[in-house]
């Protein structure tokens, strides 16, 4: 069976559904079945001449409606029509449906798009139950049309803790990753550092990541804050530098209101971590009983919830061992071992 996908979000500053869509591929191409293929959508992203791609994986030229392929998945909002092949679309999230005071002229072409694929014959693929939920609640799938199959967890690249705590200017910090914009919330997690920070002057907090819309919501919560020459903003950051600081942070803080999966409190596990986060969208469906949760919105209990993670050794060193045994639910292999699944399925049905 010869499969394409969606390569476009490999493309520029790489988020979560460009990490999903490089494991899949990767995975994908490991199986014997299949014969995976890349595509981007032209209207979607530029360059696609320069999309590093997995081994095993190559190249096919989709002219519109796809022809030569058995599959096309389309890996974020959008699949193109097609009159010879099956259709599958990954939802990431529905946060352009949940906040529309964060619809950006994007959010708003991609949630056409997914009302045009829901319309027309192409199946629904979700990171989470709790999307795949919404998907059925919110546009109005079809529930038999809507397959749930969790993503791996990238692998922790080799860094420095040391290097880590120099790039935090502390020995201890909160640690923020993400691209900085109103549904991560950073804002509130300035005024719940704000908080805690007086009795704890050992403590920074830092938030790493590329730039989003109304960035500037953040500096100004920053520039308020009476601690607010402990706040560490750093950009985007290469593997090495993510890795750093993940390995060295002492609390990983994940202050959403709203996520459609979640890998960074994963990563954050993986390095051995330990996570607050908000109980909100997916989260307390992928991380169960391996974070502390706190209400979104809630400054003071997140500023409680941080302390306590800074403050207690046992909370800390259970939550640890928790997030190593959560890890152990997500791997690629199962991942495309469930996608291939999804495509023989749709294939077959079409």
């Amino acid at each position: 069976m010869r499969v394409a996908l969606d390569a476009t979000p490999l493309l520029g500053t790489r988020t979560g559904v460009g990490v999903f869509t490089f494991g899949a591929m990767e995975a994908l191409a490991e199986l014997p079945e299949l014969d995976v293929a890349a595509y981007a959508m032209p209207w979607r992203g530029r360059g696609a001449g320069s999309l590093t791609l997995p081994l095993g994986v190559g190249r096919a030229r989709i002219r519109l409606p796809g022809g030569g392929v058995d599959v096309l998945h389309g890996t974020n909002f959008a699949v193109p029509r097609a009159r010879h092949a099956a259709r599958v679309v990954t939802v990431p999230d529905l946060a352009l449906l949940r906040f529309p005071e964060l619809r950006t002229r994007k959010a708003r072409f991609d949630l056409r798009s997914l009302r045009r694929a829901i319309a027309g014959d192409a199946s629904v693929h979700t990171l989470s139950s709790f999307v795949a939920q919404e998907v059925v609640t919110l546009l109005g799938a079809d529930p038999a049309r809507v397959s749930t199959v969790a993503p791996g967890v990238p692998p922790l690249a080799a860094g420095s803790p040391t290097a880590g705590r120099r790039m935090a200017g502390a020995d201890r910090y909160i640690l923020a990753l993400g691209t900085v914009e109103p549904r991560k919330d950073y804002a509130a997690l300035v005024r719940a550092f704000d908080q805690l920070a007086a009795e704890r002057d050992d403590v920074n907090l830092v938030v790493a990541g590329a730039d989003g819309w109304a960035v500037d919501t953040f500096g100004e919560e920053v520039r308020r804050a009476r601690h607010g020459d402990r706040v560490v903003r750093l950009g985007y950051l290469d593997e090495a530098g993510r890795s750093a600081l993940l390995r060295g942070a002492s609390v990983f803080a994940l202050p959403s209101r709203y996520e459609g999966f979640g890998f960074t409190p994963l990563e954050a596990m993986e390095a051995g971590v330990p996570v607050v986060a908000t109980e909100v969208g997916s989260l307390p469906e992928v991380l169960g009983d391996a974070a502390l949760f706190v209400p979104a919105g809630d400054d003071a209990a997140l500023s409680d919830g941080l302390a306590r993670m800074l403050d207690d050794d046992a909370l800390q060193t259970r939550l640890m061992k928790a997030g190593r045994n959560r890890l152990s639910r997500y791997s690629w292999r199962a991942c495309a071992d469930g996608l291939a699944a999804l495509y023989h399925r749709v294939a077959a049905e079409r």
